[in-house]
């Protein structure tokens, strides 16, 4: 028996009406939490459209679900309703997991002097994020291939062979394999997090980006560099700040045998003073060492600690800077030199 339109018509209005009493209620449970729960809102920008989207969908699904007829129009209208749904609760599934994944970062700040377990917070989050996200995404595409029937049927004959299958993909997806392990491996085992200080392939830089397949250094003059995450399980490689923001570096320089070791040891102090009202130096060390003669030259040597890398690298190029200028203007003699010697030849 046919079901007329003005019966469709007003199963039609009671499914909107329904969803909006829905979203409306919704948004004012959320306001009210609010009060009491500062996360509310940013939980509701981060659903609102996937959970009315979800809503829209179940009241269509309803809807044609009450008034659907035996037709072929109706199946198809039935089956899509149903892939939409699917595909709209994974979306609010995921949404909301995410959500509660980000309240891990809400206190984490990368900008403190000692920000090791915030690296690390943020480098696990990270991964974890994209780990649900592509669980989610399997699920609903799983759910969304079962809901057709020959799908189904499919299934069966390829469970029955599945031994097979699961060695041939295996063997196919090793290396992609490999990599998503390795992702997972480094977001808990501590060997690198995000903005680590760290020498890869002769290059110094930061991780700026942790994924399931890939890290990306950036590097010191803005260059990206895209390693495999095996590459960080299976090669050696410099981590500077794996334990501790903290960093130790030397300044090198060669010198004249007539220079002034005591007088240049002793400027050492203001120069580090200077540092230190900058902001560069952390007060921990500074060393003067001379430690080497050779080829004409005396090689002196400066140990400075900075709080982290960049900060380093400035003070570093600072005290250079300060020593070099010393130098030029006031031990003049001290300033590298090659000397050459012409003895005449004897005459027979």
């Amino acid at each position: 028996m046919a079901v007329s339109w003005m019966n469709a018509l007003v199963a039609a209005g009671s499914a909107a009406l329904g969803a909006s009493v829905v979203v409306v209620a919704a948004a004012l449970l959320l306001r009210v939490l609010g009060r009491r729960w500062s996360h509310a809102e940013r939980l509701s920008a981060s659903a609102r459209y996937p959970f009315r989207t979800f809503v829209v969908v179940l009241a269509a699904t309803g809807w044609v679900a009450g008034v659907r007829e035996d037709d072929l129009w109706w199946d198809a209208a039935s089956l899509a309703c149903r892939v939409s749904a699917i595909a709209a609760g994974a979306w609010l599934l995921a949404a909301v997991l995410v959500f509660l994944e980000d309240l891990a970062l809400v206190r984490t700040n990368l900008d403190e002097r000692d920000n090791k377990i915030a690296r690390r917070r943020v480098t696990q989050v990270l991964l974890i994020k994209r780990l649900t996200i592509a669980t989610v995404v399997v699920i609903a595409v799983g759910a969304v291939l079962l809901s057709f029937p020959g799908v189904r049927t499919l299934g069966a004959s390829v469970l029955a062979s599945a031994g097979l299958i699961s060695v041939v993909a295996a063997l196919a997806a090793q290396s992609t394999l490999a990599n998503v392990f390795a992702g997972i491996q480094l977001a808990f085992n501590n060997a690198i997090k995000i903005d680590d200080a760290v020498i890869v392939e002769g290059e110094w830089g930061w991780i700026e980006e942790i994924t399931l397949s890939y890290v990306v250094v950036r590097l010191w003059d803005e260059r990206r560099m895209v390693l495999p995450s095996t590459y960080f399980t299976t090669t050696p490689f410099q981590n500077w700040t794996r334990n501790t923001s903290e960093l130790m570096g030397a300044v090198e320089m060669d010198v004249d045998w007539r220079v002034d070791t005591l007088r240049l040891r002793a400027q050492l102090s203001p120069i580090m003073a200077e540092a230190d009202k900058a902001g560069l130096w952390d007060g921990r060390v500074a060393h003067f060492q001379l430690i080497d003669a050779v080829g004409g030259f005396l090689r002196i040597r400066v140990l400075v600690t900075a709080a982290d890398a960049p900060t380093l690298y400035d003070l570093r190029c600072f005290v250079r800077e300060g020593l070099v200028t010393y130098l030029r203007e006031h031990d003049e003699a001290a300033l590298p030199r090659q000397r050459i010697r012409l003895d005449e030849a004897s005459g027979g």
